[in-house]
């Protein structure tokens, strides 16, 4: 399972979501552990710009060789644009899930939601307990 990529300077979730907040924005993906936990992303369904998201509620679903999974919003709110770039290259997310596999960007309702998610480093031992 090799030495996993966690950022610094991203929140995470425990279903392997990362917002990296800029002022009242919000970028959203999954992490490299959930890319490399599905396997070969071959579809990926996006929300629509202007739809609201809930924190920790189902937004989106991505497609592998191996099965369809949710994708957990980590922040509260109103996505103001989509990653189109996943409709033609899917791959983005396992290649890039920090950078070009990005997903949508959310402007953040509620920033005191940010203390319900994990720093890189919380989310590094989280990650130890899971991978023997």
């Amino acid at each position: 399972m090799g030495k996993m990529n966690v950022p610094d300077g991203l929140l995470y979730t425990k279903e392997h979501e990362w917002i990296r907040i800029d002022n009242h924005l919000g970028t959203i993906g999954i992490t490299d552990y959930a890319q490399d936990a599905l396997g070969d992303v071959t579809f990926v369904e996006l929300p629509k710009v202007g739809d609201s998201i809930r924190q920790f509620e189902a937004f989106s679903s991505v497609e592998s060789v191996k099965a369809v999974s949710d994708v957990y919003a980590p922040m509260s709110g109103k996505i103001i644009k989509v990653n189109d770039g996943l409709m033609e290259s899917p791959e983005l997310i396992n290649q890039s899930p920090y950078d070009k596999g990005w997903m949508v960007v959310i402007e953040i309702f509620d920033e005191n939601e940010k203390k319900n998610l994990m720093t890189a480093s919380e989310y590094r031992k989280y990650l130890e307990g899971i991978i023997e």
